[in-house]
């Protein structure tokens, strides 16, 4: 399998982790005030995984422009 495959699937699970995790961010803030305490939890690991995302991305592009 070549690099462009791995990365093409690495980006596809890391949009399916981010959807999942936006969702239970989203979720979360409609249940306010409950489970208040797990906020910054929980946007937190959103964020990672959109900024990972976003790297993997970035590194696809660069790899689909160079080929």
């Amino acid at each position: 399998m070549s690099g462009l495959d791995e990365l093409q699937r690495k980006v596809r699970k890391l949009q399916s982790r981010a959807g999942n995790a936006k969702m239970e961010l989203h979720d979360l803030a409609e249940d306010l005030p409950v489970n208040w305490t797990e906020i910054k939890a929980v946007a937190e690991k959103t964020f990672d995984v959109f900024a990972e995302l976003d790297a993997a991305k970035r590194d696809l592009d660069a790899l689909e422009s160079s080929r």
